[in-house]
């Protein structure tokens, strides 16, 4: 599908030029954006995780603008997005998004799709625009009271200390390229080979770094307002594990990561009215969006069936 945005899709020499999609100015910087797809139920709009960009969602943006919008975007300062200093506050994410949506002519309300960091961006937004936000679709997304159910050597403050390093990273790029490369493999070439190069780029590690450092800051901002919105909520937790978890962590940490992470999105899910927890056993946070593509697209269009209909 093409997309319908209005704006420009030219790109500055500092940045790569997307394989699809266009740019719409916010306060004076240039966001990457990219829509497909109609419906009348609500606009669905992925929030990524640090370290990612909206087009690594996008097979998941296909299946879903079958039956809904579907917009991805890039963060000010992440992907293809104008250059911003990072970290920023949830507050500031927020309004971005919120600005964009508007001048893109995206009416609300929306349901937020958000994959690990991206869930403290989500669940700002909803607390600034409670009345613009449809329901919930929490990918293994951060939230605000994880400290209170997983263990001390997996708190957010503890994530922060083990997050790799600048040089890590960049001995970790041969393999980088070859597990986007593999996890993008059904992609239009031109969409692979854009999103691979950037997977390995300067930007990538430096937008990782920092966003990964503003957890437990995000976590306190948070806490200073409301909590989940009475919204349509899916939460999904795969439990497989993650590799890089597996490095980091004992195997009895690991244990107490997944229960905690189970019973962190079970209270999240019973918090509201019309919520649901679906765990995943065969995945794990990295790998969620793509190998199991088939349980995101069934909880978004849920959402929107249950938005729609409420």
């Amino acid at each position: 599908m093409t997309s319908n945005n209005t704006a420009s899709n030219s790109a500055t020499s500092t940045r790569p030029t997307p394989p699809l999609g266009g740019f719409q100015e916010v306060d004076g910087r240039r966001i990457f954006v990219h829509r497909a797809g109609s419906g009348d139920g609500p606009a669905v709009v992925f929030l990524p995780g640090a370290s990612a960009v909206g087009l690594d969602y996008f097979g998941i943006q296909q299946q879903v603008a079958q039956f809904a919008t579907a917009v991805v975007y890039d963060r000010a300062g992440t992907g293809y997005s104008d250059e911003a200093p990072l970290p920023r506050t949830g507050a500031a994410v927020a309004t971005e998004l919120h600005e964009l949506l508007h001048a893109q002519g995206i009416a609300g309300p929306y349901v937020l799709v958000a994959h690990s960091l991206g869930g403290a961006y989500a669940h700002r937004f909803a607390q600034l625009y409670q009345q613009e936000v449809a329901g919930l679709v929490w990918l293994d997304a951060f939230h605000r009271d994880w400290d209170d159910f997983l263990p001390a050597e997996a708190s957010l403050a503890a994530g922060e200390e083990i997050a790799p390093t600048e040089e890590q990273l960049r001995q970790a790029l041969p393999f980088m390229r070859g597990f986007v490369a593999e996890m993008l493999a059904d992609y239009p070439e031109h969409v692979r080979e854009s999103l691979v190069e950037y997977h390995v780029s300067d930007r990538w590690i430096h937008a990782g770094i920092a966003e990964r450092a503003s957890m437990t800051a995000l976590a306190g901002e948070l806490r200073t307002g409301p909590g989940i919105p009475d919204v349509p909520l899916i939460a999904l937790t795969p439990l497989a594990v993650d590799p890089a978890q597996q490095a980091l962590m004992s195997e009895e940490t690991l244990r107490q990561v997944h229960e905690g992470k189970t019973r962190l999105y079970e209270a999240l899910a019973n918090g509201v009215s019309h919520g649901e927890h679906r765990i995943l056993s065969d995945t794990n946070h990295s790998q969620l969006c793509f190998e199991r593509a088939d349980a995101v697209v069934q909880a978004i269009h849920d959402v929107v069936d249950w938005a729609t209909r409420s």
